[in-house]
């Protein structure tokens, strides 16, 4: 799979820019707020229809305009797909998909794969178990785009169940609440079976991606899920830690039982990675679990997503600087931003960026 050719106006600092992209490696370069991120972002945003460093579309829309307007060619084993979009400051975005509108950001996700890794994704190792359970969340969105329902389903069914909760002021369960606990039941067993999958198909990869970052056998990077509710059957399991936690629930008016309070967890050299990790080995943690989602899409679907680095060697020495390079090669499309000539890796097309200009080498 791979991106033939974007366009982007309006988008962040990038008035006016147009691209064939190339197959294979590209270095984006340039200095700081140059437009290098920007650009990683914008091809993001065309595959999956959201920023991976912001949540709102407001900033990505450049100052002055109303809307900001993304348009490209996507190539597979099932064909080409010409995505358009209009990023609007305020409003509903506008989206089509060889000129057909589309509503839902899995009609595009399943046709254009990509995998985008950033310095925010440091947070994953080093930060809260919300981060995780987002890591999570994207890669069952990268590797199944139509599973992305069960999330809604679920995050539906949480806030409802805790809303009946918290306005109970009646002693004992509130009325309605056994209908609400098998709704959770449902969505929270298909969430933690596709979350359990999600992380079983990265797990290995993420291992050998740090092996080879590490070049040493012994340096061990270990991801298990840590789901909130275990045993077989799920919705069995499931039952029995609610009616374990009923009590608390009604004192405490909160849902404690479900994936919304699951883990992933991490651990570098045999000690757990947020709290124990240098610095550098964080973040090559969190580049090896974003490569594996990577290499695991491409499994799922037999042809590589577009992956796209974001400033990946800032927090590495120059020995596991230059394996990363090394082992970039062969990964289908892949665009990596960095702020100079010594970082380009071998073999790689450049593309020079300066205050929101392009220029290919």
């Amino acid at each position: 799979m791979r991106l033939l050719w974007i366009e982007a106006r309006d988008f962040r600092n990038h008035a006016e820019t147009a691209l064939e992209v190339p197959a294979g490696l590209t270095a984006v370069v340039g200095p700081n707020a140059q437009g290098k991120t920007n650009l990683l972002e914008a091809i993001f945003y065309l595959c999956s229809l959201e920023s991976p460093r912001v949540r709102a579309d407001l900033p990505l829309v450049r100052a002055g305009a109303t809307s900001a307007f993304l348009r490209g060619e996507m190539e597979s084993a099932a064909g080409r797909v010409l995505i358009e979009v209009e990023v609007r400051a305020s409003g509903q975005n506008r989206v089509q998909v060889n000129r057909s509108p589309v509503r839902r950001k899995r009609d595009v996700r399943r046709q254009a794969r990509a995998v985008f890794s950033g310095p925010d994704d440091l947070a994953i190792v080093a930060g809260e178990p919300d981060d995780r359970r987002r890591f999570l969340d994207e890669s069952v969105r990268a590797l199944w785009p139509l599973k992305e329902s069960l999330m809604t389903a679920y995050e539906r069914t949480l806030r409802q169940r805790n809303r009946l909760l918290k306005d109970w002021d009646g002693g004992g369960a509130p009325p309605g609440l056994e209908g609400w606990d098998a709704e959770l039941i449902a969505t929270g067993s298909a969430l933690t079976e596709a979350r359990g999958a999600a992380a079983a198909s990265v797990a290995p990869l993420a291992s050998g991606e740090f092996a080879t970052l590490s070049g040493d056998s012994t340096e061990t990077l270990v991801v298990g899920y840590r789901p909130s509710v275990e045993g077989t059957p799920i919705e069995d399991a499931f039952r029995e830690r609610l009616r374990d936690r009923r009590a608390d629930e009604i004192v405490r008016r909160t849902t404690l039982v479900g994936p919304h309070r699951d883990d992933l967890g991490l651990s570098v050299q045999g000690l757990q990675a947020r709290g124990f990790a240098s610095h550098g080995e964080g973040w090559g943690a969190a580049l090896c679990l974003r490569m594996a989602l990577a290499a695991a899409v491409r499994h799922e679907i037999a042809e590589p997503p577009v992956t796209l680095l974001d400033d990946p060697f800032s927090a590495l020495d120059p020995e596991r600087r230059r394996r990363v390079a090394g082992s970039l090669d062969g990964r289908g499309q892949l665009l990596i931003a960095v702020p100079d000539d010594a970082q380009i890796p071998p073999e790689a097309t450049v593309w020079r960026v300066k205050e929101g200009r392009v220029a290919p080498d």
